[in-house]
Formats: structure tokens, C-alpha cells, sequence
């Protein structure tokens, strides 16, 4: 067998076999006792008028934590090693790309979370700051669907954040 033809089946076998691993969080980063994370609802105090903001971001960091780390759920503080808590400041919705009718042709939803991350044994937090999660949608198409949509993906944005900055840098 030439050179050739062995160097392209080695790269055929690493992009074959490539799709069947998967990359995982588990347990990056996070001290071997912490067992358990904390995460309330967290206030809204955007007067966004949208009635599920909150629950929208607490469901999306449930679902980061339960299935990319070794965390698990508990419904209160007191049995937590680990709280992640804060709240929605503020929560925008502007045009973003105007047309040539003076329209807005995108919008643009800007979120902005005040958030904390503590392990119960200490008295710090080992972070607490702001997080911004932003997305566009075409109010002319489904103006209510479309802000929600947009306003659900910048709010995945924040979760994830709030998510790889809990875990630490890798």
C-alpha cells in the first residue's frame, strides 16, 4: 500500500470514528465534595411583560446542570453545596435594523441578569456580576411569538454562561 493511500484511510478512520465520541462537563472544575447545586427562581424586575421570564431561565439552568455535570437538584439551600441565585434587571426590546420604510425590520432583545455563584461552605461567592443575552426576530412576521422566541434564546444565552462560568475555565 502507497503512502497515499494509507494516509487517507487514516483520515477516513479518525473522521469516521470521530462522530462516536462525546464531549462532556462532567465534573469540570466543580471540588469533589460538591454534590448538590441550589437554584431558585430568580426575581424578575424588568417589567418586561412577559409573565415567565423566570421560569424560562431556571428551567434552562436545571437542564444545563442535571445533564452536562455531575451536579444534582435540591429544593432548598440548607442541603445545597453549591447556590447559584440572582435576578432579571432588566429586559429590552428595540429595533435593531430599520428599512426603507422607516420599519423596523429586526428587532433586538436584550436581557441583562444579575447573578451569584457560592459553595455553602464559604461566605463569598466565587463570582457575582451581570450577564447579557441578546437575540433578533422580524416583528413584521409573528411580532408576539417573535419576541418570545427571541427573548427564550437570549435567555439560553445567560444560562450558558452563568453554566461554563460556575464550572470555571477550561
Amino acid at each position: 500500500m502507497t503512502w497515499s493511500k494509507r494516509f487517507f484511510s487514516l483520515l477516513f478512520a479518525v473522521f469516521a470514528l470521530s462522530g462516536c465520541f462525546r464531549y462532556s462537563f462532567t465534573g469540570v472544575a466543580i471540588p469533589s465534595d460538591v454534590q448538590t447545586i441550589y437554584i431558585p427562581f430568580f426575581d424578575d424586575r424588568s417589567s418586561s411583560g412577559i409573565g415567565d421570564l423566570t421560569e424560562q431561565l431556571n428551567d434552562a439552568l436545571i437542564e444545563r446542570f442535571v445533564n452536562q455535570s455531575r451536579l444534582r437538584i435540591t429544593g432548598n439551600s440548607n442541603d445545597a453545596d453549591a447556590i447559584l441565585e440572582g435576578t432579571i434587571l432588566n429586559y429590552q426590546n428595540r429595533p435593531f435594523s430599520v428599512g426603507g420604510q422607516q420599519t423596523a425590520e429586526l428587532n433586538r432583545i436584550t436581557i441583562t441578569v444579575q447573578a451569584s455563584f457560592k459553595y455553602a461552605r464559604e461566605t463569598n461567592p466565587e463570582w457575582n456580576k451581570n450577564f447579557t443575552g441578546t437575540f433578533e426576530f422580524d416583528p413584521s412576521e409573528d411580532p408576539v411569538s417573535g419576541e418570545e422566541n427571541a427573548a427564550f434564546e437570549a435567555l439560553l444565552q445567560i444560562a450558558n454562561n452563568m453554566f461554563n462560568d460556575a464550572l470555571g475555565s477550561w
